[in-house]
């Protein structure tokens, strides 16, 4: 074969992709689908975290530094939701054992608690017809995941006992009734000819994640009481429980905002009181979770790394702050508020590591394929 022969024959056809090409494109694809199948069903904590700090930075007047976080916020919902569709009918069965596990399955609300953020972040900019079209989806979803998850993943387990596969992600499920609530006193001013039932819906959610979170409270304490707590088992998902005592002042502090309907008027007292209760506990519970991770990485080394439970601290720090910051409105506590106001950035400062660490973890493991 002549030097030019050989040439010709190494060379790519034009308008034909190189073998090389082919093989970077198939290697993509399968890491691609591999992260697909892997997709943990809580990844919407991410769109929680960022819309949360979202409506906080519109709250304290940095209406650019919301918007970027709104656009986060929004492209990751329909990022996931595309995700998520993928794995449905790409995966079933991926899918079907998320749902029968306990340790995994109430992550499915974060998708409730993501399109509810992300409807009362919208609402604020006046788009109120996407924030009543994210709250019938993700109100819905909530009325058929509330019944369905703690079917599968608990009461339908074979294997006993449930309650000590039971973390963090539990009081997700308190999250997404709360958001139900917050969402619908969003809405609440705007539609007067449903300001009646949205008033109902509002007392409806906050009263039955109160409950909720009392239930998961009790599940998890025992958890951690009866059976052995290794370093790694003390996950993200533990500030949930914080986030979800967060929310509850959210919620409440919206409904006491509200117009006096009769179920307003009926719980007002009780759910202002409520509210500042859960705030305090909520700030009980911060040093506790933070001497916890202390515990787990400084005095067990397990190692910090990215992974995508990490949204589950960023969401309860934003709530937190933005819970602090409404209460103050509402119920006239300047301290509350100054605490809310300092703890925004912090959230903040959280969110954009987090946000960091994942783009370099989706770069290295999908993208190059460093493992």
């Amino acid at each position: 074969m002549t030097s030019a022969t050989a040439g010709c024959a190494s060379s790519p056809v034009p308008g034909r992709p190189s073998h090389s090409l082919l093989g970077v494109t198939t290697g993509l694809r399968i890491r691609l689908q591999r992260a697909v199948h892997g997709l943990t069903p809580g990844y919407f904590a991410l769109v929680m975290g960022s819309g949360i700090i979202s409506v906080g930075m519109l709250l304290a007047g940095h209406t650019a530094l919301s918007a970027l976080l709104l656009v986060v916020c929004a492209a990751a919902f329909v990022v996931l939701v595309a995700l998520t569709g993928w794995r449905l009918l790409r995966f079933r069965d991926a899918v079907a054992d998320d749902f029968t596990d306990p340790r995994r399955g109430f992550g499915f609300f974060t998708f409730i608690a993501g399109a509810n953020v992300l409807g009362v972040r919208l609402g604020m900019d006046g788009r109120y017809a996407l924030t009543a079209a994210l709250l019938a989806v993700a109100g819905l979803t909530w009325l058929v995941l509330g019944y369905v998850i703690p079917w599968t993943a608990v009461l339908g387990k074979q294997r006993r006992p449930v309650i000590a596969t039971a973390n963090g992600t539990w009081f997700i499920w308190v999250v997404a009734s709360q958001s139900v609530a917050v969402s619908a006193a969003t809405l609440e001013p705007v539609f007067g000819a449903l300001r009646e039932g949205l008033a109902v819906l509002a007392v409806f959610s906050w009263s039955v994640g109160v409950f909720l979170y009392a239930a998961a409270g009790i599940f998890v304490s025992a958890r951690l009481l009866l059976y052995d707590l290794r370093p790694i088992d003390l996950s993200p998902p533990y500030w949930v429980a914080m986030g979800a005592s967060a929310i509850t002042v959210l919620a409440g502090a919206r409904i006491v905002e509200m117009a006096d309907a009769p179920m307003v008027h009926a719980t007002r007292g009780l759910i202002a009181g409520a509210s500042v209760v859960f705030w305090a506990f909520a700030t009980w519970l911060i040093p506790v979770l933070v001497a916890a991770g202390w515990w787990r990485h400084r005095r067990h080394r397990v190692p910090l790394v990215y992974e995508p439970a990490l949204w589950g601290i960023v969401f309860p720090m934003g709530m937190y702050a933005v819970a602090g910051i409404y209460l103050d409105r509402a119920d006239d506590l300047p301290v509350v508020g100054v605490v809310g106001a300092a703890g925004l950035w912090i959230a903040f400062a959280a969110w954009a590591l987090t946000l960091a660490a994942m783009v370099r973890h989706v770069i290295r493991t999908v993208v190059l394929g460093a493992g």
